[in-house]
């Protein structure tokens, strides 16, 4: 008999975790068990790592999300009834269920966030295909009216739940040493011999080793503002969220075989794999008459007459580079780009040039995407573009500052609200900054956390361990001082996780299909963004933009509007490149302020 751990919490939660992904699977595998599935609190965030780096140890990895359930429904939000939501944990069987739980997840947030990201009955009950339902831990409905006395509600509720989710509805045991987790495990028994409904035993693991426990304590206090002196906050107690062994579990549940076993069916059942590499773009509405291929040699024909005028010397260059966007799939790409870099030149938001591999391309530059010739300056379109490198390609888009949500709106409007959305992006816990934030949770002297925060070299993307090794002062102190090397040893284990989301500086993903269809949604200010990060959803095959908003540009413009006041004619691409006074005040070094050159 074998156990799979069906309720990992991972550092990506943002709430509890401090489980890291990638240590998971290789623990999962000392301990001889062959599948682990992730279940953060309503969210998603690392469902593709976990993926991936159970697949490299060769775990089966099980893609979950303890969701929060609202207590009457998740468009509810007043405070004396709807506070508190319920937990539950839904597993998905393939890919019918992740689409489900993904929807959910991001309603939970779009539709139904009050204090947590809610969902509601009614979800469930229109998205229950493929997938699992457990009860979940003490947080759950039915274990929360067992406590309650509330035998007969506990009962109707999980018979409504099995009216759901039919035989993949599953009453959760759990044993971490709580007293009312006993007093529920009874009344959850008696729940399955009356009704049938099947027992599974989890364990509820938010950090990796039982040794690891302090370290979690620290960043719970980390991340609710807390200390570790503060009786009256968030912690987990006994210290017993570890991953278990299945000797321990086998010992735990001695009197319920069927649950431990249920574990392994559970993960049987649990086959969701994710496609790597298969672009998903979006449709491209085109005029009536023309395919893509033809639309877009349209368009080049136009740029190119309006760059080149009757010169054809450069003919071939722009058909072979033609060819190469078709024969590799691209073509919907650089029609969705010159669609609204066009519409963003048509109501005068200022665009960038052109930086970047994509100023080689002679398609770029004839549909107007960027306004460098690359014939011009013996630049090469293989640098952007080549057979021999299969990835999307990538043109970073510049717009002044002030006007970028213009472009962001008119995308949203081309392809529909339900198609846009931003992307997540991750603050760690960076070097200096996890000293000072254990030191606080710790109640040491701010001076003296000061201190030793400062003796950490100010180098870029330095770690703990090479600020040991290279600062003499800071590894003597580490040394001879008890209280110091216990602060460092913790902000070790701490350091590199994820301390906030929030969204990314440029990032807009495009797709075929709703977005909440490949990948679930949070909110930012009101904003969708998605929960996987911006390399993630390029191995996912979705179409992702980088639309960034420069003052710089928006400063060109202002300067430009400025000159035109008295040379009403004026436009900055008549400036001339070989202009003495800028190269004279270049060389002499006076460039503060001339962007990517100062």
């Amino acid at each position: 008999m074998g156990f799979v751990h069906l309720h990992v919490h991972t550092e990506y939660s943002l709430l509890d975790g401090a489980c890291r992904i990638r240590d998971l699977p290789k623990l999962v595998k000392e301990l001889g068990q062959t599948a682990c599935a992730i279940t953060d609190h309503g969210v998603m965030y690392g469902a593709v790592d976990f993926y991936r780096a159970c697949k490299a140890e060769g775990i089966h990895p099980i893609i979950g999300c303890e969701v929060y359930v609202a207590r009457r429904t998740r468009f509810d939000k007043q405070h004396e009834f709807d506070a508190e939501s319920r937990h539950l944990v839904l597993l998905c069987k393939n890919e019918t269920g992740y689409r489900n739980l993904s929807y959910m997840v991001s309603q939970a947030y779009i539709e139904g966030f009050y204090i947590k990201p809610r969902i509601d009955m009614e979800l469930l009950r229109a998205h229950s295909d493929g997938l699992i339902a457990l009860s979940a831990c003490l947080a759950g409905e039915i274990p929360k009216r067992l406590m309650n006395g509330d035998y007969n509600g506990a009962k109707a509720y999980a018979l409504e739940m099995r009216g759901i989710f039919g035989e993949d509805f599953y009453l959760e045991l759990q044993d971490h040493g709580i007293a009312e987790q006993t007093e529920v495990n009874r009344g959850l028994l008696r729940l399955h011999n009356e009704t049938g409904i099947p027992l599974v035993c989890t364990n509820d693991a938010h950090y990796l080793r039982k040794e690891d426990a302090e370290n979690h304590d620290v960043l719970l206090c980390i991340q609710t503002g807390k200390t570790v002196d503060d009786e009256n906050r968030m912690r987990y107690e006994p210290r017993n969220f570890y991953i278990r062994s299945t000797g321990e579990m086998e010992t735990l549940f001695a009197g319920y075989p069927d649950a431990v076993a249920n574990t392994e069916k559970i993960a049987e059942k649990c086959q969701l794999e994710f496609t790597f590499g298969k672009y998903h773009l979006p449709e491209f509405k085109l005029p009536e008459g023309y395919d893509s291929f033809s639309y877009l040699k349209k368009l080049c024909d136009e740029g190119y007459k309006a760059r080149y005028g009757d010169d054809d010397k450069y003919r071939g260059q722009l058909k072979y580079e033609q060819d190469m966007i078709e024969k590799m799939g691209f073509t919907d790409y650089f029609l969705i780009v010159s669609d609204f870099v066009r519409y963003a030149k048509s109501v005068g938001i200022p665009v960038g040039p052109g930086r970047g591999s994509a100023a080689g391309a002679m398609v770029s530059y004839c549909l107007s995407i960027t306004d460098i010739d690359p014939m011009k300056y013996s630049l090469y379109f293989e640098r952007f573009l080549n057979p021999e490198r299969v990835s999307m390609p990538d043109i970073d888009m510049d717009f002044g500052d002030t006007r970028r949500g213009e472009v962001v709106d008119y995308v949203r409007r081309k392809y529909g609200d339900d198609h846009v959305a931003q992307i997540v992006t991750f603050g760690t816990m960076a070097a200096r900054g996890v000293i000072r934030d254990v030191g606080r949770v710790l109640n040491m002297p701010y001076a003296d956390v000061d201190v030793i925060a400062k003796l950490v070299p100010n180098t870029l993307h330095i770690t703990l361990n090479d600020a040991l090794r290279l600062s003499k002062q800071l590894s003597d102190l580490y040394e001879a001082d008890e209280q110091v090397k216990k602060l460092i040893d913790t902000a070790r284990a701490l350091e590199g996780m994820p301390r906030h989301a929030s969204t990314h500086a440029a990032g807009v993903v495009i797709t075929k299909r709703p977005v909440y269809e490949y990948v679930p949604l949070s909110t930012n200010d009101g904003n969708p963004v998605c929960q996987y990060q911006m390399t993630t959803l390029e191995e996912l095959g979705l179409l992702k933009m980088d639309f960034l908003g420069l003052r710089n540009l928006t400063v060109l413009d202002d300067a430009v509007r400025l000159v035109q006041k008295t040379v009403p004619d004026f436009r900055i691409e008549d400036a001339p490149e070989d202009d003495k006074a800028t190269y004279e005040m270049l060389a002499a070094g006076r460039t503060s302020g001339v962007f990517q050159l100062e």
